[in-house]
């Protein structure tokens, strides 16, 4: 089993859910989504930019198949990418 790290800004906790849930999964709670050969832990960390600037960042932990993970971190991120805009 394959595990991968991956941190993403400027995207909420719900559509990180979401966008998972798309792709297969089924959210466990608000930290864990389950997919049929994944699954993915949640986290988010306050970052601080500048002095003034703090941003969410949520912070995911793929496991699974290293084929099944590299498409679903490959689409995961381009549907992020849209969400942070």
């Amino acid at each position: 089993m394959a595990v991968r790290e991956r941190a993403f800004r400027g995207i909420s906790t719900r559509l990180v859910i979401q966008y998972l849930e798309g792709l297969g999964g089924e959210a466990e709670s608000e930290s864990r989504v389950v997919g049929p050969d994944w699954s993915v832990d949640i986290e988010t960390e306050p970052v601080t930019i500048t002095s003034s600037i703090q941003l969410t960042e949520v912070q995911l932990r793929f496991e699974g198949d290293e084929e099944t993970l590299d498409e679903l971190i490959d689409t995961f991120a381009q549907k992020a990418m849209r969400a942070g805009g």
